[in-house]
């Protein structure tokens, strides 16, 4: 059975149930940080403020009161905490390496184009 927990909607449950997290004594006996990085670990992509309301739901107070000292406090150990999981397969862009310009010599040939279009125009090509 799950039980209704204090700032937690349905979806935000939905992640919380699939992660082991059933009940107010699941989610403090794990604590809201970890149930946090569960939920990432699981593939999931909550925002700060689900960590706010885990907090909010063990303290038995709205998310929004939380101190801002304790908010800080959390982001600092999730940002850490997220850092340590590994990173999905296939999911990240490499980092591209410096940009360099090449110039060949024979690039270095510039034809003269009077109208500035670009275009051979054999309408106006002087009669051979």
């Amino acid at each position: 059975m799950t039980e209704k927990l204090r700032n937690i909607g349905p979806k935000s449950m939905a992640w919380l149930r699939q992660t082991g997290v059933r009940t107010l004594e699941d989610l403090q006996a794990v604590g809201a940080l970890s149930a946090f990085v569960r939920v990432k670990r699981a593939g999931f992509k909550p925002s700060l403020n689900l960590l706010y309301a885990l907090e909010g739901a063990i303290l038995d107070c709205h998310w929004q009161e939380i101190p801002d000292g304790r908010r800080s406090e959390l982001i600092i150990a999730a940002d850490a905490a997220v850092a340590l999981l590994p990173q999905p397969k296939g999911k990240r862009m490499p980092v591209a390496g410096p940009v360099t310009t090449t110039h060949n010599e024979a690039d270095e040939t510039v034809s003269y184009d009077p109208d500035g279009f670009g275009l051979d125009d054999p309408a106006g090509a002087p009669d051979a």
